[in-house]
């Protein structure tokens, strides 16, 4: 883009910021929907496992990496800013209610904190691979997931 293209539709720091954050947490949204209805519903261990390496390789790849690394530099960001740290909110979505209704269909008592737990940890899991590179191994989500079932 020529210089000043983007001040043209982004006048401070501040808006581009807003606008940034605001357009990832729609492109997360809708991968989200679109993969809990592709995988819903989900029965066991196993496919509630897939999906989350699904999820995984999706946000440590190609496009969903560049995104991953760019929400975490916002995340940041959201420290200092209000604003952005209100947009970053985890939302609700088919996937974490994909996750709340498996867990609940499994006995667990508390489902809000533990489906957040999970959803934190995979979070954590993705950027450490971001940042140290390799893949997430399948038996760290098993132990996540039977951790949550407890």
């Amino acid at each position: 883009m020529p210089p000043g293209t983007t001040s043209a539709y982004f006048r401070t720091r501040a808006a581009l910021l807003t606008g940034l954050v605001t357009r990832l947490v729609q492109r997360d949204q809708a991968e989200l929907h679109t993969m809990a209805e592709e995988l819903l519903p989900l029965r066991t261990v196993e496919e509630l496992v897939d999906g989350m390496m699904l999820l995984i390789r999706q946000r440590l790849t190609g496009e969903g990496r560049r995104r991953s690394l760019a929400r975490h530099a916002c995340a940041v960001e959201s420290v200092r800013d209000a604003e952005l740290r209100e947009i970053l909110v985890p939302r609700e979505n088919a996937g974490r209610e994909a996750v709340r209704l498996f867990l609940a269909a499994h006995g667990v008592t508390d489902v809000e904190n533990r489906t957040h737990t999970l959803l934190t940890c995979i979070d954590g899991l993705v950027f450490d691979r971001l940042v140290n590179g390799g893949e997430v191994r399948r038996e760290a989500l098993d132990g996540l997931v039977a951790a949550a079932l407890r």
